[in-house]
């Protein structure tokens, strides 16, 4: 595995966004995006929105970690910040890591996800040198599970009840991608 990879924070461009390095520059972008109210209950956070001084604390850190990867998701055409995507929990005895995505509210729905998710699975696979990507999804939040699967990840399992919201218990299910190359 190249840890250097996950150090060293690439820019990875696509035919419509472009994947940099998250910092401080984008607190503005951030912020407002994580102003949607449906964010929350789509990635299970309970915390509320952060406030300039959480997100400016966060955004600072991002760029200093070795053992994961913080991507901002920028429209290229516009250059607005649209959302975020990480590798995180990195696993180096099993060459494995956990993927985690967010988009703001009006850059659902236009591929942008699907975008950033290849460009990274290709760095995750071909440059850094895992063998397997996962996430969790929320059972009710189809669009995504859909995205991800056109991605190639495939449902290899359920956690049920695993969120409480507005007094709903909700499933989350565990999805996987695996480096078929390596």
């Amino acid at each position: 595995m190249n840890l250097a990879a996950l150090e060293n924070k690439p820019t990875l461009q696509g035919a419509r966004i472009r994947l940099e390095p998250l910092g401080i520059e984008h607190l503005d972008g951030f912020v407002k995006q994580m102003q949607d109210p449906d964010l929350d209950r789509l990635t299970g956070s309970h915390g509320g929105n952060p406030s300039l001084e959480v997100g400016r604390q966060w955004l600072s850190t991002r760029k200093g970690t070795k053992d994961r990867l913080d991507l901002a998701i920028i429209e290229t055409e516009t250059g607005d910040f649209a959302g975020e995507i990480v590798l995180n929990d990195l696993s180096t005895a099993n060459e494995s890591c956990n993927l985690r995505l967010w988009l703001g509210a009006s850059f659902r729905d236009h591929g942008y996800g699907s975008e950033a998710i290849r460009l990274v699975l290709a760095y995750a696979f071909d440059v850094v040198g895992l063998h397997r990507v996962e996430l969790e999804v929320y059972a009710f939040n189809q669009r995504a599970i859909r995205t991800y699967e056109r991605c190639g990840f495939e449902v290899e399992g359920r956690l049920r009840h695993a969120l409480l919201w507005e007094g709903e218990r909700y499933d989350a299910l565990i999805m996987g991608i695996l480096n078929e190359a390596a």
